[in-house]
């Protein structure tokens, strides 16, 4: 048994403090459920049909619909509400991660110094930030991921944490295993049996929560993951160590891993390639090419591209590339993604590009009827389906 205490249960809210937080997702849930349908139906009513007899046409794409509709009232009360709440979810928890930072902190520097078989932590104090990553507080997170303010700081990682809880908590079912990882991992194991991946890599792991998962499906696995989050990252260890994860974790920059060719059977990323500019995403893809073994898969979990969904979905995708500080987000999903995996060498006949369910979300029936191809696959939408793209290294 492991004697180091798991650092998600240092925070502990208040009542007060629980109330908000449910309060704070509940909003978010009125804005992206009840708010978004009000402002389609004003769209659909006025907007549209406004835009419609000016140009003899629809609009053609989200921008032309941001445009005609960013004076309407019902988008002006939405996009206000969304922005406020988005503020709110990090605010709501950061009260309770100062109270507990030191006892964090003190956790975390536990989990480093420990002579534990249990994984590693290796940090790069000399790192180059990303400018894509330190101009602004991506989210809206004070901070952003990688902010320090002491020797050994936890504090980001701890807010992305609890913060994250509170940003999909009235959105996703918390009482079965879910989420993208659990999703893709499964998807994975039904599509093909046989694969069993001995080294698993995560690029942009922040806190684990998208690595940890895989080892239910592979337990024999040795799980890696990467990010230039120092705070995220020491978080993310103190979490594995309590937890007696394998898993080892690097600051690095993705653009330019450290590991050997031909070093990994699985590559996986979750929401991370629209938060970097896509010359970045062109360097990524190629590393992952490069530290594949011949045979290997790569899967990441992403937005769908611009030509998957309609004018109005991407309008309302989109919304984040302005108000969300995510500057690179409309210009990721307008690339095609199979012409950026076969310029990191890809063959276009490895590629592929999929929807497929939140595993919590539907039968098991359904799910692997969807994976084997017997059931069509969902849209997009709220936490109840993934978009993958990816490839298998030619052997």
């Amino acid at each position: 048994m492991n004697a180091i205490r798991d650092i998600d249960t240092f925070v502990d809210p208040t009542h007060d403090e629980i109330a908000r937080r449910g309060y704070i997702s509940r909003l978010r849930k009125h804005v992206l459920s009840d708010l978004s349908n009000t402002m389609q139906n004003a769209y659909d009513a006025t907007v549209k049909p406004a835009f419609e007899a000016a140009h003899g046409r629809e609009p053609e794409n989200g921008e032309e619909i941001r445009d005609a509709i960013e004076g309407n009232l019902a988008y002006r009360t939405w996009s206000s509400i969304r922005y406020n709440a988005q503020e709110m979810v990090w605010e709501s928890v950061r009260d309770e991660v100062e109270r507990q930072l030191p006892d964090m902190i003190s956790v975390a520097e536990q989990a480093a110094q420990s002579n534990s078989h249990v994984g590693s932590l290796t940090l790069d104090p000399t790192l180059q930030m990303p400018d894509y990553v330190d101009s602004m507080d991506v989210h809206l997170m004070p901070g952003c991921w990688q902010e320090e303010h002491t020797k050994g700081d936890v504090a980001q990682g701890a807010v992305y944490a609890h913060g994250g809880a509170v940003f999909r908590g009235s959105l996703i079912q918390l009482d079965k295993r879910n989420g993208v990882a659990a999703s893709v991992s499964q998807w994975l194991s039904i599509r093909d049996p046989e694969f069993k991946p001995e080294k698993i890599l995560e690029t942009g792991c922040t806190i684990g929560n998208n690595l940890f998962p895989y080892r239910d499906i592979y337990p024999d696995a040795e799980l890696y993951g990467i990010d230039v989050a120092a705070p995220c990252l020491r978080y993310a260890h103190a979490r594995a160590v309590a937890r007696n994860i394998n898993a080892h974790f690097f600051q690095e920059n993705a653009e330019r891993l450290s590991f050997e060719d031909n070093t990994f059977d699985l590559i996986v990323s979750s929401f991370f390639f629209h938060e970097t500019a896509v010359a970045a995403t062109k360097k990524v893809l190629a590393e992952c090419h490069r530290v594949l073994k011949p045979g290997g898969r790569m899967v990441h979990m992403e937005l769908p591209s611009a030509s998957q969904v309609d004018a109005y979905y991407n309008f309302v995708l989109d919304w984040d590339n302005e108000h969300n500080n995510e500057p690179h987000y409309r210009n990721f999903r307008s690339q095609d993604f199979t012409d950026l995996m076969t310029g990191a060498g890809f063959a276009k006949d490895d590629c592929f590009m999929e929807s497929i369910p939140e595993v919590s979300a539907v039968s098991e029936e359904h799910f692997r009827d969807v994976a084997l191809g017997k059931a069509p696959p969902p849209t997009h939408g709220n936490y109840t389906s993934w978009c993958l793209f990816g490839a298998t290294k030619a052997r």
